[in-house]
């Protein structure tokens, strides 16, 4: 049986939603025109190895300048987590990976709020003195930063993470032993406290410094995320609420030599506190239907998707890129590389392919300006072409007029 520790945060009211209509709001400029807003997706997958966004938050400042860019900026936590690090940015959507698939295939929406209920679940495998370092970190989001984080909640059994690397595919995956003592921590939760988000923080196993090494010099696979993933995927596809995972480890020791974009993992004890701030004001999920699309952002809302090149094969992408309403334009970066090999070419889809993240800002701010993004090149215009107009019998006018 789930155990329910008697230490309650104090509740609070959350939760509230945005007043929008169905399909974004039209907003008058300062120069009298009417414009709808902008909307741009970022996908890094995780465990991969992207060369950007495959470390300790690494992709942060791509989404940080895109979203300048942008009116509002759909990504997912692989992106905008840095452990102890995060940047806040009012129109960016934390969402996880799972609900951002069924996102992209229509199935979901997404319904922007005020504030999250967020509930904590603690793997009961997390040795007493770690365990009082992430409750630390808890008290202080809520005593300095003011997030709305209720309650928490213990384990019954402990998860048992293992990870592990696909030998096939090269990305980093694993398992939880006990799946259902988490779906248990979860359940009691959303009974007692009506949390409306969900922060895990599961015991991984310790690494040899050895196997973390390249990881550490900002090469190879990050170890956790596959996994990390897993455990997200679970709590959101059974109860579609926001979640986002962060492992618990043991501090190692100081790495003279360390990469920047590895270092936010060893700055503190714990990764939660990004996790906190993200799931603090993530979207709320819902089924996608008539009746539930007021105040939701939709599929067909997507202007663009950015995603690295080799990366096109996932779900999410496949979907917007063979959308049928309202197609996004796809931007693939050449300059972020994965273990992947889902390239546009392989697996179908158009797309427009630039060297790096400068020219896919550039592209997308063109393309929010109305600017064919080809015209800001050097001799990319060619002459206008004609089309012969084709009457309901399949012959050309031209043809036909000559014949008779």
């Amino acid at each position: 049986m789930t155990v329910l520790l008697s230490r309650p945060f104090p509740s609070f009211r959350g939760g509230q939603t945005r007043r929008v209509t169905k399909s974004r709001p039209y907003t008058k400029t300062s120069v009298s025109c009417f414009k709808r807003d902008y909307t741009s997706v970022m996908i890094v997958p995780t465990g991969v190895g992207a060369a950007i966004g495959g470390y300790a938050g690494d992709a942060l400042p791509v989404a940080r300048t895109l979203s300048s860019v942008v009116d509002c900026l759909i990504t997912h936590p692989n992106v905008l987590n840095a452990a102890m690090l995060y940047w806040p940015m009012p129109n960016a959507l934390y969402v996880e990976g799972y609900a951002l698939d069924r996102f992209a295939e229509g199935l979901w929406a997404l319904k922007p709020v005020h504030q999250n209920r967020v509930g904590l679940v603690l793997d009961c495998g997390i040795e007493e003195e770690l365990r009082v370092r992430h409750l630390q970190v808890a008290d202080a989001a809520r005593a300095s930063l003011g997030l709305p984080l209720v309650e928490y909640v213990v384990t019954d059994t402990p998860l048992q993470v293992e990870k592990w690397i696909d030998p096939k595919s090269g990305q980093s995956t694993g398992r939880i032993k006990h799946p259902e003592s988490l779906l248990r921590a979860v359940q009691a939760l959303l009974k007692r406290s009506q949390v409306n988000a969900i922060a895990v923080v599961g015991r991984f196993p310790d690494d040899d410094f050895e196997e973390i090494d390249d990881y550490r010099q900002g090469m190879g696979i990050d170890q956790l995320a596959g996994v990390e993933a897993i455990i997200s995927h679970l709590v959101v596809k059974e109860f579609r609420i926001p979640c986002a995972h962060a492992p618990a480890l043991l501090p190692v020791p100081p790495c003279p030599s360390l990469c920047p974009k590895s270092a936010a993992e060893e700055l503190g004890y714990t990764f939660l506190p990004c996790v906190l701030a993200g799931l603090s004001k993530a979207p709320q999920y819902s089924i996608k239907n008539s009746e539930s699309e007021h105040g939701c952002i939709l599929a067909s809302d997507v202007d663009s998707v950015i995603l690295p090149i080799d990366a096109c094969g996932g779900p999410g992408a496949l979907a917007f890129a063979r959308s049928k309403a309202n197609k996004p334009l796809i931007i693939v970066v050449e300059e972020n590389e994965t273990v992947l090999d889902d390239t546009p070419d392989k697996v179908g889809i158009e797309a427009i392919k630039v060297s790096n993240y400068w020219e896919a800002i550039g592209v997308i701010a063109a393309h929010k300006a109305g600017v064919n993004p080809e015209s800001l090149r050097r001799n990319r215009i060619s002459n206008l072409q004609r089309t012969p107009l084709l009457p309901t019998n399949g012959y050309s006018v031209q043809s036909a007029t000559r014949s008779g």
